[in-house]
């Protein structure tokens, strides 16, 4: 029996959930499956992975294919680097210590890599968040300035309709002292 280890996708519509299995290659992708290994969640920012790392190993080791994408996901977490390093030891090249000893070191960086990744994402964040506050601060300083704008002139139209009205009724009472004193 053919077996791959694949996705089965899970969740609701444009939200996508992918269970890691190990499945018999006839079957249907969300079909009958033999043992779920871990879980694949890309709706999160990095990716979420969980894998029974020794399980995955086992199941390569005897003969499982997996698909494309599996195949990335066992890459980017070891499982592969493993199967390699196990390899060599076998060949004679190097001993159990040594294979140790590099798949900690590339756990390490790996480590380092995604920790990294993560720190420039929240800083990256915090300057758009940065960004945002100051183009809304200056859109709202200029909106302030015209309406203070447009009040100015409301206020000096008002103190010149004011000024002209003053203006006629002092002639008017001019004009009406005059005779008077004649």
């Amino acid at each position: 029996m053919a077996t791959k280890i694949r996705l089965q996708r899970h969740g609701r519509k444009n939200y996508a959930f992918y269970p890691i299995v190990i499945a018999d290659s006839r079957a249907p992708r969300d079909g009958k499956f033999i043992e779920r290994i871990g879980s694949y969640n890309p709706n999160t920012n990095p990716a979420t992975i969980n894998l029974n790392f020794e399980r995955a190993l086992y199941w390569l080791n005897t003969g499982a294919e997996p698909t494309d994408t599996v195949r990335t996901i066992l890459s980017d977490e070891g499982v592969l680097l493993m199967k390699h390093l196990q390899g060599g030891v076998k060949k004679g090249a190097f001993d159990e210590a040594e294979l140790q000893r590099r798949f900690d070191a590339w756990k390490a960086n790996k480590l380092k890599k995604v920790e990294a990744f993560k720190v420039s994402m929240a800083t990256k964040q915090q300057e758009d968040a940065k960004a945002r506050l100051e183009a809304e601060t200056a859109k709202n300083n200029a909106k302030a300035e015209a309406v203070a704008k447009k009040k100015a002139e409301l206020a000096a139209a008002k103190a010149e309709a004011e000024a002209a009205a003053a203006a006629e009724a002092t002639p008017a009472e001019d004009t009406a002292e005059a005779p008077a004193a004649e």
